[in-house]
């Protein structure tokens, strides 16, 4: 970054200023705190985590130096504030797949075709959006996603909500829209499933492996070197003798 570009000292020290105002300000909603999950500590919460990123932003451009606080991602729920005990629950389910094999994918769904007797003639199955449109009418979601591989397909990510209502909603009320009206702060629990954390653990994974190759070979190096130290040297001298002996003695015998 260029120095014309650069903060001044000024705007990195009214940034400290501001982390240490956001700073009173979380502690004290926390001790003014009227449960676990405070609105007003979670405003507060957010507004310490903006100072703070802000300020670490100017001080790497300033002085090319960093903070030790880790700020925390968007992607937390906000406080629970539904029903303590809800009459309702919704499921919000979203799976995504790669058509990794088109061909397989069509042929599942020729024999989808070809076991329905009643079926209309219509060569549905001979592409791609058809094959699909007949597979997942046919099969259940979750069969689908335990049975992937064989309809050509390649998980994604997923993720499964599930959220509180007061009461259940009328027949047909959401059908035409109908992750619109979700209200995050009525989130029960949340699961995801992605690549992406496979791919954290494996970087953890080749680190510690690179850590094995570095110490593995002298590991085995002193192995082989307490071996050696347990082996009597009279004890290999007497079995070179009694080798050679007997080798002697079958040359007689011939």
């Amino acid at each position: 970054m260029s120095d014309a570009a650069q903060p001044t000292a000024a705007e990195v020290r009214a940034a400290a200023e501001a982390v240490k105002t956001a700073l009173d300000r979380h502690l004290a909603a926390v001790e003014r705190r009227s449960g676990e999950e405070d609105p007003a500590v979670y405003d507060a919460f957010n507004e310490l985590a903006a100072a703070a990123e802000a300020y670490d932003e100017l001080l790497y451009d300033r002085y090319d130096e960093v903070t030790p606080f880790e700020i925390p991602g968007e992607d937390t729920l906000p406080p629970y504030t539904g029903p303590e005990e809800p009459s309702a629950l919704s499921v919000l389910i979203r799976r995504d797949y790669a058509v990794a094999e088109p061909q397989r994918l069509m042929a599942q769904a020729r024999r989808v075709e070809a076991a329905d007797e009643e079926g209309t003639g219509a060569e549905t199955s001979d592409t791609v959006h058809g094959a699909l449109g007949l597979l997942f009418g046919e099969f259940e979601p979750d069969e689908i996603a335990s049975r992937h591989k064989e309809f050509g397909l390649e998980e994604g990510d997923s993720t499964l909500w599930v959220t509180a209502a007061d009461e259940s909603a009328e027949p047909g009320e959401w059908l035409d829209a109908p992750f619109e009206q979700v209200d995050p702060q009525r989130v029960v629990c949340r699961f995801d499933v992605s690549a992406v954390f496979d791919e954290e653990f494996d970087d953890e994974d080749d680190e510690d492996d690179e850590d094995d190759d570095e110490g593995g070979d002298g590991g085995l190096a002193e192995l082989e070197e307490d071996l050696d130290a347990d082996l009597d040297p009279d004890l290999d001298e007497d079995l070179d003798e009694d080798g050679a002996a007997a080798r002697l003695e079958a040359d007689r015998d011939r």
